[in-house]
């Protein structure tokens, strides 16, 4: 008699135990969401924050333009440097950020040659091309550019990490033969 009356009591505390695991769990990722998200949400707010790239291009300031997606992991990875470095330098430098999933971009995808994300492209205030970055990054490294834009020193560089993303064909917007668009 006692061994039925404990079963009840034991899935009682079970189940107590499980419900107060699980809310546990819902509270941290609750609280903590920033630090396991920010990368993503930094990179959904570069695109909703950038300045556009004809503007950019006219407006007499050196140019940070960078292509990413929001997948790109290596792109993700170095969202929170390159939010330091805009929050820095915004007053006196464009930042673009082109989606390169986004076929409204298509044209400066094709005319920067982006085969691999991240790519960061550096112009001068008169828009000349005068470094790339292709995939992963030191923050010390962007800056010394940043810098010698600022100077307008130095010649045309390309630096590239193997550590980037190649770019996915995104086929949400091609037609097929049977397509009726």
């Amino acid at each position: 008699m006692q061994s039925e009356d404990r079963k009840p009591l034991l899935s009682t505390n079970l189940n107590a135990i499980i419900v107060f695991l699980f809310a546990a769990i819902i509270i941290f990722l609750i609280l903590f969401r920033n630090l396991f998200f920010e990368s993503t949400y930094l990179l959904k707010s570069f695109g909703e924050l950038s300045v556009d790239p004809e503007i950019a291009f006219k407006n007499n300031k050196p140019t940070f333009l960078e292509f990413y997606a929001e997948w790109c992991e290596v792109c993700k990875e170095m969202a929170p440097k390159i939010s330091d470095l805009k929050e820095e330098y915004e007053k006196d430098i464009n930042f673009v950020f082109l989606n390169v999933d986004n076929q409204k971009w298509e044209n400066y995808i094709r005319k920067f040659d982006v085969n691999g994300i991240p790519q960061v492209n550096l112009f001068d205030r008169k828009g000349v091309l005068k470094t790339t970055f292709i995939g992963k990054q030191e923050e010390l490294k962007i800056r010394e550019s940043i810098a010698n834009l600022e100077k307008e020193v130095g010649s045309q560089e390309e630096v590239f990490n193997t550590q980037l993303s190649e770019i996915k064909e995104n086929k949400n917007n091609q037609i097929s033969p049977r397509g009726h668009g």
